[in-house]
């Protein structure tokens, strides 16, 4: 029984985004530092969806997380 994630680009930037809002991750940090925020198993699955959306895994999380909305303090 395959009990594995299946990985979509949304996801991927979703959790990207989350990590990076709570502080656990810097917007200049590769991608690949992703990967201690999943279950082993399921970083291939990870990683190819990232390939296929043309990521490559020393490209930095800002370029998944596009454009943001800024608020005033």
């Amino acid at each position: 029984m395959d009990t594995a994630i299946k990985y979509d680009i949304g996801m991927i930037k979703e959790e990207a985004h989350e990590l990076v809002k709570r502080g656990l991750l810097n917007r200049q940090q590769p991608i690949y530092t992703l990967c201690k925020y999943l279950p082993d198993r399921e970083w291939t699955y990870f990683e190819h969806e990232l390939e296929k959306n043309e990521y490559l895994l020393r490209d930095r999380i800002i370029d998944l997380l596009g454009c943001e909305d800024w608020q005033e303090d």
